[in-house]
């Protein structure tokens, strides 16, 4: 890695000598026309070529890979910042983001409920519960509960502020509305036709 970056280095003060003449020698080469030549340089096909090769060594990767620690702590604290807090409330309020990300999780919740559903062990367990008296008769008791009634109200609730279901009946509104202007152009020909 230092032999690469060395010999491009040295291939640039090589270049910057030649182009520079006198400047070089009398100390007049400003930072930004030393800049501007190795820009210049480093865009030609040996440039590039060059820094290909470097970045290609295996000490330059292992640089470059970050720690995973580092990683994750950094994730971590991003996601639960303040300022991550705010932004995910604000992204979600907005309907379109909600649904996607809805849709998104969704297909990992229906494989995870599936796959309980054919677990045995959790089959058994949901049986029995349901199977015992005394989750019987509170069962019974909870559907007439006003506990209950809030509960289902809460849940229906819910459903409704549920962004794929807003997504459904918004686009169901829209069909209706799309078939209502059509049901009113074909009725309006029909009355100048007839």
């Amino acid at each position: 890695m230092r032999k690469g970056v060395f010999l491009l280095l040295a291939g640039t003060m090589l270049f910057i000598t030649a182009c520079g003449g006198n400047e070089m020698e009398t100390g007049q080469l400003d930072y930004d026309q030393t800049k501007k030549m190795v820009v210049d340089i480093l865009q030609t096909d040996d440039g590039k070529k060059a820094v290909k090769d470097i970045m290609k060594d295996d000490q330059v990767k292992q640089q470059l890979v970050m720690d995973q620690a580092v990683v994750t702590k950094t994730i971590e604290q991003t996601l639960a910042s303040k300022k991550a807090e705010d932004f995910w409330r604000k992204s979600l309020q907005d309907p379109k983001i909600a649904e996607a990300m809805a849709k998104g999780m969704q297909k990992q919740q229906e494989e995870l409920l599936k796959s309980l559903m054919k677990d045995p062990e959790y089959q058994k367990m949901m049986i029995d519960i349901i199977k015992d008296p005394a989750v019987q008769k509170e069962l019974a008791e909870g559907f007439k509960s006003q506990e209950f009634r809030e509960h289902l109200r809460n849940v229906v609730t819910e459903t409704i502020e549920s962004p794929l279901y807003q997504a459904k009946i918004q686009s169901i509104l829209m069909k209706a509305a799309e078939d209502k202007k059509g049901r009113e152009k074909k009725d309006k020909e029909q009355d100048g036709g007839g």
